[in-house]
C-alpha cells in the first residue's frame, strides 16, 4: 500500500467502523424504544428456574444485540428485590450466550439482505404511524447498515493483505497474545459494545489481514471488556445488583484469560471449529460462552454466595456527608450559568423520586420500617431542594433577563414542582397504602399483583425516559414520553376494569386488597403524569404540542 494512500485507508477504516458501532447502537434504541415492557415482563416472570431466566436472558439479549442492556435492565430488578442475585445471574450468563448469537447472525452474507432491510426499513419508519412500526423500522434500517458497514471493512482492508508492515503488526500480535487480548478488552469498552468488537476482528480474519491466533487472544477480550462495560456503569448501583454484575465480570473475564492461557501453552488446534479460520474464531466465541453458562448456571447460588461475602453491605450513605448544592449564588450574575445549576438541582430530584419508585414495590412484598423511613427522608429532601430551586430561581428573576431565559426558569420551576409531586405520592400515599396492607395482613391476588408489577414496570421506564429528555432536550424522545403518557391513562382504565370484573367474580384477595390495589395504580398514573410533564415545553418549543393535545406527525 503506497504511503500516499495511508490517509485514506485509515479514514475508511475509521468511517466504517463508526458506522458499525453506531448500526448496533440504534438496533438496540429501537428495540428498546419499541419492546423495552415486553422484555421487562419476560425478565422478571422467567425467574422460576435458572434455565428459564438464562434462556430469556439469552432471547433478550439476541433482540438488544447487547449483553449490557440486558444487565441494566436486570440490576434495576435485582435492585428492588424483585429477582434475587443467583438468578440474575443465570439472565446475564444467558445474555452472553446471546451476544454470541447475535455476532454469528450478523456475519451472514446475504446480498439481497442489505437493500431489503433498508427498503422495508425506511417505509416502516417514514409511513408508520404507530410507535412500534416506526421502531420496527429503524431496527430494519440498523441492520441494513451493520451488513454495509462490514462490507466497507472488507473492502477497506483489501490493500492491506499484501502490505508487509501490516503483515508484520499482525504477526507481532499473534505472538504476543497478551497484548491482543488487551487491546481486544479496551476496544470493546470503548466502543461500549462486544459485539461490534467481535464483529469487527472476525471480519479483519476473514480478509487474511488478522492472524487467527491475535483474533482469537481479541475475541477473548472482547469477552472481558463487554462485562467491563456494566461494571463500569453499575458503580453506584445497589450492592445486589453490583454484586450480580462483579460475578458475572469474574466468570466471563476470569474464563476468557483462562481460555486463553490453555490455548497457548497447550497449542491447542481450532480446526473442529470450522474450515476457515474466520468461521473457528467466531464459533470459538459461541463455544465459549455456551460452555461458561454450561458450567456457571449450576454454580450461580455459590458464587453469589463468595461474591456477598467479599462485598459486604455499604455503610449507609445518610449517616455521611451528603452532595452539595449545585445552586451557586455566585453564578446568579450569569443567568445561562444559573439556569444550569438549578437544572442540575432538578435533575437530582428527578433521581431521588426515580430511586424512591423503584424501591416502593418491596414494601408491598414485605414492610420494612428502615426503608419507610429512608422514603419519608427522601421525600423530605426532595421538598427542601425544591424550596431551594424556588428561591434560587425567583433571586435570578430580580435581574434583567430575556424572554426565553425567564421562560426557562419558569419551565425549571414547574418540573421542580412537579418532581416533588412525584416524590410526595410515593412516600405519602403508596408507601401508606404498602403499611395498611401489612396492618391488615392482606396480599394481592397472583394476578392483582402481577397486573401492578406490569404497571410499575412502564412507569418506571417512562420515568427513566423522562430523566433522559431532562438530560438530552431530545425533541424524539420527549414525544415519546407525551405519547406514554396517553397509553399509560388508558392502561390504567383497563387494568381498574379488570379488577372490577375480579370483585363481580367473588375473588376473596380481590375484595379484601379493593381499594389498595385501586389507589396504587392511580398513584402510579399520576407519578407517570408529574414525570411527563418535563417534555412539554420542549415540545411546546419545538410545536409538536398543540393547546389541546399531541400533534400528528405527517
Amino acid at each position: 500500500m503506497e504511503n500516499a494512500n495511508i490517509p485514506m485507508f485509515f479514514l475508511h477504516i475509521a468511517g466504517a467502523a463508526a458506522l458499525l458501532i453506531w448500526s448496533v447502537r440504534l438496533v438496540r434504541t429501537g428495540v428498546e424504544r419499541a419492546f423495552s415492557m415486553p422484555l421487562r415482563r419476560w425478565l422478571r416472570w422467567s425467574s422460576r428456574s435458572r434455565f428459564l431466566a438464562a434462556g430469556s436472558g439469552m432471547s433478550t439479549a439476541i433482540l438488544l444485540q447487547s449483553s449490557t442492556a440486558v444487565a441494566l435492565l436486570v440490576s434495576n430488578f435485582v435492585a428492588r428485590g424483585t429477582i434475587t442475585v443467583a438468578v440474575g445471574l443465570a439472565i446475564l450468563l444467558g445474555a452472553d450466550v446471546g451476544s454470541a448469537i447475535v455476532a454469528q447472525l450478523l456475519l451472514l452474507r446475504q446480498t439481497f439482505l442489505l437493500p431489503l432491510l433498508l427498503l422495508v426499513g425506511v417505509v416502516m419508519f417514514l409511513r408508520g404511524h404507530q410507535r412500534r412500526i416506526r421502531q420496527t423500522g429503524r431496527i430494519l434500517i440498523g441492520l441494513a447498515l451493520i451488513f454495509a458497514s462490514l462490507a466497507m471493512i472488507r473492502e477497506a482492508t483489501t490493500p492491506l493483505v499484501d502490505s508487509q508492515g501490516a503483515a508484520n503488526v499482525m504477526a507481532y500480535l499473534a505472538r504476543d497474545t497478551v497484548t491482543a487480548f488487551v487491546i481486544g478488552a479496551v476496544f470493546a469498552w470503548v466502543v461500549h459494545s462486544s459485539v461490534a468488537a467481535v464483529l469487527l476482528f472476525v471480519t479483519l480474519v476473514s480478509q487474511g489481514l488478522l492472524p487467527p491466533e491475535a483474533a482469537v487472544a481479541m475475541v477473548l477480550g472482547a469477552n472481558m471488556g463487554g462485562t467491563f462495560i456494566a461494571f463500569m456503569l453499575t458503580l453506584t448501583a445497589e450492592i445486589d445488583s453490583r454484586r450480580m454484575i462483579v460475578a458475572n465480570f469474574a466468570l466471563r473475564g476470569g474464563g476468557a484469560i483462562i481460555l486463553l492461557a490453555l490455548l497457548s501453552r497447550l497449542e491447542l488446534t481450532l480446526s473442529w471449529l470450522g474450515s476457515t479460520p474466520a468461521q473457528q474464531v467466531i464459533n470459538l466465541h459461541l463455544v465459549f460462552n455456551i460452555g461458561l453458562a454450561l458450567l456457571a448456571l449450576p454454580l450461580t447460588g455459590l458464587v453469589t454466595r463468595l461474591v456477598s461475602k467479599l462485598m459486604p453491605p455499604r455503610l449507609d450513605p445518610s449517616a455521611g456527608i451528603g452532595p452539595a448544592s449545585a445552586l451557586d449564588p455566585a453564578a446568579l450574575a450569569n443567568p445561562e450559568r444559573a439556569l444550569t445549576c438549578a437544572a442540575r438541582e432538578v435533575m437530582h430530584m428527578g433521581e431521588i423520586a426515580e430511586a424512591m419508585l423503584r424501591a416502593v414495590p418491596a414494601l408491598f412484598v414485605q414492610w420494612d420500617d428502615v426503608l419507610a423511613t429512608r422514603m419519608a427522608a427522601d421525600e423530605k429532601l426532595s421538598n427542601k431542594t425544591l424550596m431551594e430551586v424556588k428561591l434560587y430561581l425567583a433571586k435570578l428573576n430580580q435581574g434583567v433577563l430575556s424572554d426565553e431565559t425567564s421562560t426557562r426558569a419558569m419551565d425549571l420551576s414547574s418540573n421542580a414542582a412537579n418532581l416533588s409531586a412525584a416524590a410526595e405520592m410515593i412516600s405519602r400515599n403508596m408507601v401508606a397504602l404498602a403499611r395498611n396492607m401489612d396492618h391488615e395482613g392482606v396480599r394481592f391476588s397472583e394476578q392483582g399483583w402481577k397486573e401492578i408489577s406490569d404497571f410499575h414496570d412502564r412507569v418506571l421506564a417512562n420515568v427513566q425516559l423522562a430523566l433522559s429528555v431532562m438530560m438530552t432536550q431530545n425533541p424524539d424522545e420527549a414525544r415519546e414520553l407525551v405519547e406514554e403518557k396517553d397509553d399509560i391513562r388508558a392502561l390504567e382504565q383497563r387494568l381498574q376494569r379488570a379488577h372490577l370484573m375480579r370483585l363481580h367474580e367473588g375473588s376473596g384477595e380481590s375484595i379484601e386488597t379493593s381499594n389498595i390495589h385501586q389507589e396504587t395504580l392511580r398513584a402510579l398514573k399520576q407519578v407517570n403524569t408529574s414525570f411527563a410533564t418535563v417534555a412539554t415545553p420542549i415540545l411546546s418549543e419545538t410545536g409538536d404540542l398543540l393547546s389541546s393535545r399531541l400533534a400528528h406527525r405527517r
